[in-house]
């Protein structure tokens, strides 16, 4: 079960208003095994009050600062970058003078040997033909051939009797 700090404080300063309400004159409280004064009772939930307004300023303050470092650090980090980059130009690989900078030289890859070229070519044309990859030239040569045409049940439409008007002839004398 989580603790919910703000809470108590709010009821550290209700529990301090009702004390002094209530308990004016009263010279000591006995509870929890212990004997206590309204005065120590006050001074102890005030503490838990100093010390939640403490945090809660402290967070403010940890986000303002925060919120700065991002704003004010978009520059400085453009030019590290920059000046890392002139850097590495200027002493190219020469791993001593980088290390001075704590940077590492770029790391030139190791070559392949003759076998490990042979499964990467295997490897690679595994991988064309399980994709079906193509290049341009391959791709313009595929052409298409229709083995089957499968066409369409025809559909049913409503059976509406047709009434067929015989053809009507007109025939003119001249």
């Amino acid at each position: 079960m989580a603790i919910d700090l703000t809470k108590n404080a709010a009821l550290a300063e209700q529990l301090i208003a009702g004390t002094k309400k209530h308990f004016p004159t009263t010279g000591s409280l006995v509870f929890g095994g212990a004997t206590y004064t309204p005065a120590q009772i006050e001074a102890s939930l005030q503490t838990l009050i100093d010390l939640r307004a403490a945090v809660d300023a402290a967070k403010a303050t940890a986000k303002a600062k925060v919120a700065a470092e991002k704003t004010q650090s978009t520059p400085a980090r453009t030019l590290m970058a920059a000046f890392e980059a002139f850097v590495k130009v200027t002493f190219g690989n020469a791993p001593d003078v980088l290390a001075d900078f704590g940077l590492t030289p770029k790391k030139v890859p190791t070559p392949l040997t003759p076998q490990e070229k042979v499964v990467a070519t295997a490897k690679r044309a595994a991988t064309r033909a399980a994709r079906h990859t193509m290049g341009k030239v391959q791709k313009k040569a595929v052409k298409g051939t229709i083995t089957t045409i499968v066409t369409p049940p025809p559909t049913t439409a409503p059976t509406t009797p047709v009434v067929a008007t015989p053809p009507t002839t007109v025939s003119k004398t001249v």
